[in-house]
């Protein structure tokens, strides 16, 4: 019994006796103070570890939070794909819509018409965008602004039985030559809600911006030169036309919005990419997901975040068509559409990544 009570430290009891006594002596001091430094390192590396396995968990629980959103969150379109055409084995193409619906303006006009062409080879993609104002005449269809179509089609769904998204995609696929997969309809307020999760974007504004309108409560006052927008500047950004201050600053045209439009767009694929962008996805996806109507399914949803999720914005071409504005309507410029489709049709082929890479060698 006294041998097994020497070998411990002395009892908080007071029954302190000679072995207690000798544990707190000079000759025993050194060794004390070694077993405290492997201690330290000890603890230290145990912190490691697991700050490590506490980093691993929260990518793992992240992954698993974005699955069950994708999964049990509505977001996407709960049908199966074939694997065969998934993003990560098959070229596809996207029509993006970006409408004037706001809180205090409701309307289903198209501001943003854009179309992308994804190949999965290359890991690259060609985005064109047409002006809003661009004067449409095709076999079928009623001449007049392409920015009409989608509220046509929106107004006919009851009467036709024919969803708008559908139709657009079948409009846009005459119009293009080219197969549209997939739509993507955003409103405003989900423009505004990504920019702000994302805690703004970075832009170089070319020129002094003002514009007000007391019936929808747009007030846009932008300063020339590079600047942090968050989500209702952006708005303002990409929407700016013309001004009605005092004094005026410079109008703005369909081909200049366009260009805002693609910065933009560029400027947030980098926040995304970002490791603040990648914790901030779910937030992201709540935002958008009571302003947004898509036909991507949820597995090809999750196809595409895997493919593309580390494009490089060098691998991203944006084509912006421009034409000749007699108002209303813009007249497009009949070789840049067709310089437009061939690109679409090359990135689908997985040509341009070679046209690229052929320019560049001496």
């Amino acid at each position: 019994m006294n041998t097994s009570k020497g070998s411990l430290p002395p009892r908080s009891n007071g029954q302190q006796g000679g072995r207690g006594s000798q544990n707190r002596t000079a000759p025993q001091g050194k060794p004390k103070k070694k077993v405290k430094k492997r201690g330290f390192f000890a603890r230290l590396v145990r912190m490691l570890l697991v700050l490590i396995l506490i980093a691993v968990l929260a990518a793992l629980g992240y992954a698993g939070f974005l699955y069950f959103k994708f999964e049990k969150g509505g977001f996407g379109v709960d049908q199966s794909v074939e694997s065969g055409q998934l993003a990560s084995t098959k070229p596809l193409t996207l029509l993006l819509l970006g409408t004037d619906n706001r809180p205090k303006h409701p309307s289903n006009l198209t501001d943003v018409i854009m179309v992308a062409a994804l190949n999965p080879e290359t890991k690259s993609a060609t985005v064109v965008s047409l002006p809003r104002d661009t004067y449409v005449e095709l076999s079928g269809y009623k001449k007049t602004k392409i920015n009409a179509f989608y509220a046509r089609f929106k107004a006919k769904e009851e009467s036709s039985g024919i969803l708008a998204e559908d139709e657009m995609k079948t409009m846009m696929s005459k119009y293009l030559d080219i197969d549209v997969d997939y739509v993507t309809v955003l409103d405003f307020q989900g423009f505004r809600d990504i920019v702000d999760e994302l805690g703004g974007v970075d832009v170089n504004i070319s020129a002094d911006m003002c514009y007000t309108d007391s019936v929808d409560g747009t007030d846009i006052n932008l300063k020339k030169g590079p600047a942090e927008l968050n989500g209702d500047d952006a708005l303002d950004y990409v929407r700016y036309r013309k001004s009605n201050c005092s004094p005026k600053t410079e109008a703005s045209d369909d081909f200049d919005r366009n260009k805002r439009q693609n910065e933009v767009l560029n400027a947030l694929v980098g926040q995304m990419q970002s490791l603040g962008g990648v914790l901030k996805i779910g937030k992201v996806l709540d935002a958008v997901d009571n302003n947004l109507e898509t036909d991507i399914e949820n597995a090809q949803i999750k196809s595409m975040i895997a493919t593309y999720w580390k494009i490089s914005k060098e691998n991203i071409e944006f084509v912006p068509v421009t034409g000749t504005w007699r108002s209303p309507y813009v007249y497009i410029n009949d070789e840049e559409l067709e310089n437009a489709k061939k690109s679409l049709h090359d990135r689908i082929a997985g040509r341009a990544a070679d046209a690229a890479a052929a320019a560049e060698k001496p």
